[in-house]
């Protein structure tokens, strides 16, 4: 190997220690930011990720939502339970369900404005970082921030499918 593919390796993976720490920075900082959004609008931290998810991925039925937040169905009742009793959530019967127990969550929509208020600061500071990059390198940073969230996705199973309880004996 010639030292300057070497020196190549080397740099990639000086580079790609580099993304991980800065991804580990960024999850705690972010998580941090969430933990406070929580607080101010009087949620658990498991019920903001769910509202969260039922925003971006609904209206969504209650098992897809706890396979989605890697929960327990009987956690996921009590999570729609406290969202619906505050007002973010409304549980509608689902025309498209095999029978008519079937219920679809959506997220209120007179609600979202204080959730959007609550991440505004951090809306304009990615704002202005992006405003940095060309559409091109936005195109890879966008990319590479999709494979890291489906990587993210992916991990979670796998420990919830390893760590679930298997058939009693």
């Amino acid at each position: 190997m010639s030292s300057v593919s070497s020196g190549r390796d080397r740099r990639s993976r000086e580079l790609a220690g580099a993304i991980r720490d800065g991804l580990r920075a960024a999850n705690a900082q972010l998580s941090v930011l969430d933990q406070v959004v929580s607080g101010r609008l009087g949620l658990r931290d498991a019920d903001r990720v769910c509202l969260d998810l039922i925003a971006r991925h609904g209206p969504v039925g209650p098992s897809e939502l706890a396979r989605l937040a890697s929960v327990h169905p009987a956690t996921m009742t009590g999570i729609l339970d406290r969202l619906q009793r505050a007002g973010w959530v409304v549980r509608e019967r689902d025309p498209d369900a095999a029978d008519r127990r079937g219920v679809s969550v959506r997220v209120r929509r007179d609600r979202v404005g204080e959730v959007y208020r609550l991440y505004g600061g951090m809306r304009s500071a990615l704002d202005g970082i992006c405003a940095g990059y060309g559409a091109a390198e936005l195109e890879v940073i966008a990319d590479f921030l999709g494979k890291v969230a489906e990587a993210g996705r992916g991990a979670a199973d796998e420990l919830a499918d390893r760590d679930a309880p298997g058939p009693p004996p």
